[in-house]
């Protein structure tokens, strides 16, 4: 499936759109951290969790769950949020 990287992790992908595959959302960013090492650690945190800033969108729908199931077809947006003040 086609995943779109924010430029915040271009350094890891040199592409803004990649492939990869996974059951879940979980199991497709285990897949790229596979393929492009420490991508996952910044979006994933030492709990598991979705990092604060990360935002996911499967199908144009913000996704909350890493367990969220994922179908070949999909695609898959990460989207850093903006901070400052």
């Amino acid at each position: 499936m086609k995943v779109l990287i924010p430029s915040s992790l271009l350094s890891y992908t040199k592409a803004p759109e990649v492939d990869a595959s996974g059951a879940t959302l979980a199991g497709l960013l285990a897949d790229l951290d596979r393929r492009y090492p420490g991508l996952r650690f910044r979006v994933i945190d030492e709990q598991d969790r979705m990092r604060g800033q990360m935002r996911f969108f499967v199908n144009g729908e913000q996704v909350f769950d890493i367990n969220h199931p994922l179908q070949p077809t999909d695609a898959v947006y990460l989207v850093q949020a903006l901070s400052g003040g």
